[in-house]
């Protein structure tokens, strides 16, 4: 999967890249501001999320529940330095919780997780942007 898209368009790209996950993990990774944060949160809305969806980048984790009565963590791991910080927030039984565990800035990572995942990529191309499922 591969989709051109301007940043107006991400409610439809979510649609997509819903469609695309295969697995309970699901990284996303690209550099700042290009919309991972904006793009997961039209994913987990589109889950119908009970909760207020907010970005996790202070709060680490951010814990929704669905209409279902499912829960999604949505992860940042933008603030992390090292794998002891890691480890202190659980972050590997989040990973084995079997909820949906969509991750930002998950290349840290993904050398460490044995569970199957799916990973995005976005990439910036003038006014365009580029998501790429790589895995």
């Amino acid at each position: 999967m591969k989709i051109k898209f301007k940043k107006n368009q991400l409610k439809q790209v979510s649609v997509e890249v819903k469609k695309n996950i295969d697995t309970n993990i699901v990284l996303v990774s690209g550099e700042m501001g290009v919309g991972k944060t904006t793009l997961i949160k039209e994913i987990v809305l589109s889950m119908d999320v009970m909760d207020n969806v907010s970005s996790p980048t202070f709060s680490i984790i951010n814990e929704y529940k669905t209409n279902q009565n499912k829960v999604v963590y949505h992860i940042d791991l933008y603030r992390i330095k090292n794998i002891s910080e890691i480890e202190a927030i659980g972050l590997f039984e989040y990973l084995e919780s079997g909820n949906l565990c969509i991750i930002e800035w998950g290349d840290m990572i993904e050398k460490l997780i044995d569970l199957k995942y799916d990973k995005f990529i976005i990439t910036k191309q003038n006014e365009l942007r580029i998501i790429e499922k790589i895995k």
